[in-house]
């Protein structure tokens, strides 16, 4: 492991489990992110996703806004934004008033995917194909809305100009790694859920990084599943809540984020199975020592200097537990590597 600490954060989808209202559920989102900034946490992010009864962050700027304003150092960010669903200006400009508002504490993490089904991606923006394969244009684009450069062009994004607003190229595949090394900017891998390329996209990305205003060293991030509890038994049980969402979304069952259960042996047979086993490969459950022992061989392996920790389990409380937990784990690890 490198001798520079580790930075740690939060991917959160603000998933609504059973009997919970959406109301409740973005207030627990504000409650974790304001846990993760006394646990020092580095960021707090949202995903973007659409037409999904259990997922709450669909209008995602907007629930940044109300989690940066409930918090004081910590930064908040998208990952990510899904930049064929939106025009690159508009999306200078949320991004923009909310880097003004909240000065040095926003991130603008932008995806290829459209982070919904075919049909609902054409409704949010019919040519959203076509938008898929300029993604490296739409962010050069966004680039120059946030520029001082754009003052004289005919089309401004006027509340981004000179706001610092840090980009993020998010990826689950070798193509986002090729284009964020190309254009020389920090690259998130989505490990938390697609790990198949994740180890050819850190080459790629380190191999081919380019040196820009931006970013003068490569940085990387990936996303790891994390649920930590008391004992080994304890967060095997709170995790199958994330099994049996897993298991929905593979079977096209989706359904609510599911109270916890003793993990039956049906249970244990379908998470074996090969596409929920390979979904959550990179998911790291247990007591204390066990996470500890899995997180520093992730670290070994991949080098990454970050990791964004998403844990999707049903009660807020035992979710700000588990985060206060991996938040130790990551200062034990930091302070034995320095």
């Amino acid at each position: 492991m490198s001798t520079t600490p580790i930075a740690y954060s939060v991917l959160d989808l603000a998933i609504l489990s059973k009997g919970s209202t959406l109301q409740e559920t973005f207030k627990n989102s504000l409650k974790l992110a304001q846990k993760a900034e006394e646990f020092g946490y580095t960021r707090f992010w949202l995903a973007e996703h659409h037409n999904s009864a259990y997922i709450g962050s669909s209008a995602t700027a907007v629930l940044i806004g109300y989690v940066a304003e409930g918090t004081k150092t910590i930064r908040v960010g998208s990952g990510g934004i899904m930049l064929p669903n939106h025009s690159p200006l508009i999306v200078a400009e949320q991004f923009g008033t909310l880097g003004a508002l909240y000065p040095n504490r926003i991130d603008l993490g932008l995806g290829r995917a459209p982070g919904t089904d075919q049909e609902t991606a054409h409704a949010i923006r019919s040519d959203h194909r076509q938008a898929a394969f300029t993604f490296p244009e739409e962010i050069s684009e966004i680039q120059k809305y946030f520029s001082f450069d754009n003052l004289d062009a005919k089309v401004r994004a006027t509340v981004a100009e000179g706001i610092e607003v840090p980009l993020y190229i998010l990826g689950s595949s070798t193509d986002s790694a090729h284009l964020s090394a190309k254009k020389g900017l920090p690259y998130a891998f989505a490990s938390h859920f697609a790990t198949a390329k994740l180890f050819d996209a850190l080459k790629i990305y380190h191999e081919e990084f380019m040196p820009s205003e931006y970013l003068a060293q490569p940085y990387t991030m990936a996303g790891v599943n994390i649920i930590v509890a008391d004992t080994d038994e304890e967060a095997e049980r709170i995790s199958t809540s994330l099994y049996k969402i897993i298991i929905g979304l593979l079977s096209g069952k989706r359904d609510f984020m599911q109270p916890p259960t003793a993990m039956t042996p049906e249970l244990k047979e379908m998470a074996k199975h090969p596409a929920v086993d390979q979904m959550l490969k990179y998911s790291f459950i247990g007591s204390k020592a066990t996470v500890k022992k899995q997180v520093a061989e992730f670290l070994n392996q991949t080098k990454v200097d970050e990791l964004i920790a998403v844990t999707n389990i049903y009660s807020a409380e035992d979710r700000i537990k588990s985060y206060q937990l991996f938040a130790e784990i990551m200062q034990e690890l930091n302070a034995e590597s320095a």
